[in-house]
């Protein structure tokens, strides 16, 4: 669906991201995991559009059109603006025909038809993301990017966010590709793991396929995190 080859960012003479593939495919969740300042951030901003690459291609797959939905780790939105007038607007400048339908459809589906009417500045935190994400659905995109979705949730609101973005992409073919810092995260809902540090890639597989790589036991509970601290060097 994606296709990134080669994407570097450079700020003057830092390196951000040194040249990095990657690929999205319909209905994959790849997770980027990695500490602070590796590089998922700079990756995801790339991929949506929003920061241009110093070097590297991104390319959509023949016959496809694909659209893209950014989810930022900081609500992009009208804090003055209720739910639905959020959504009208963001519906509306994605040129959808029926901004109005789409704003409906997404309070429903988001569960935020209760709050429909509520300014986005007076919504909890868990409530606020959600309705970050049904921004970031409003123009039907078939590619959905999002930087670390859980950072300030609750677990119950962790859990009703996942379970809206399996449904995605198992029900509706999205590519998804998250950050996190979170191995037990990315191990629960990634089928293909991309960790960076230091502003680069240093691996892309599955988690399975990284605990063994790093002489683990897969069936370990413990093995994925142990694997990842030695993979990017913080193992003690």
């Amino acid at each position: 669906m994606l296709s990134a080859r080669g994407l570097a960012k450079r700020y003057r003479r830092v390196v951000a991201l040194e040249p990095t593939d990657l690929d999205l495919a319909p209905g994959e969740s790849v997770a980027l995991i990695g500490p602070n300042g590796a590089g998922k951030t700079t990756l995801l901003r790339m991929l949506a559009g929003v920061s241009r690459p110093s070097e590297g291609t991104l390319t959509v797959a023949a016959g496809t059109a694909a659209r893209v939905g950014w989810v930022p780790q900081r609500p992009a939105l009208y804090q003055r603006l209720t739910c639905r007038e959020n959504l009208r607007l963001f519906a509306a400048l994605e040129g959808v025909p029926d901004p109005e339908g789409r704003a409906e459809r997404l309070l429903e589906r988001a569960d935020l038809v209760r709050f429909a009417d509520r300014q986005a500045a007076h919504l909890s935190t868990g409530t606020m993301q959600r309705l970050n994400l049904a921004i970031a659905l409003a123009g039907e995109p078939s590619v959905l990017l999002l930087d670390e979705p859980t950072a300030t949730l609750s677990p119950e609101q962790v859990h009703r966010l996942w379970t809206w973005l399996t449904r995605l992409c198992q029900e509706d073919g999205l590519a998804m590709a998250f950050s996190t810092q979170s191995v037990d995260e990315a191990a629960r809902h990634a089928g293909r793991v991309v960790v960076l540090s230091h502003g680069r890639a240093v691996f892309d597989g599955t988690m399975r396929e990284l605990v063994r790589e790093e002489g683990g036991d897969p069936d370990d509970r413990d093995a994925a995190e142990r694997a990842f601290l030695r993979l990017v060097g913080e193992d003690g």
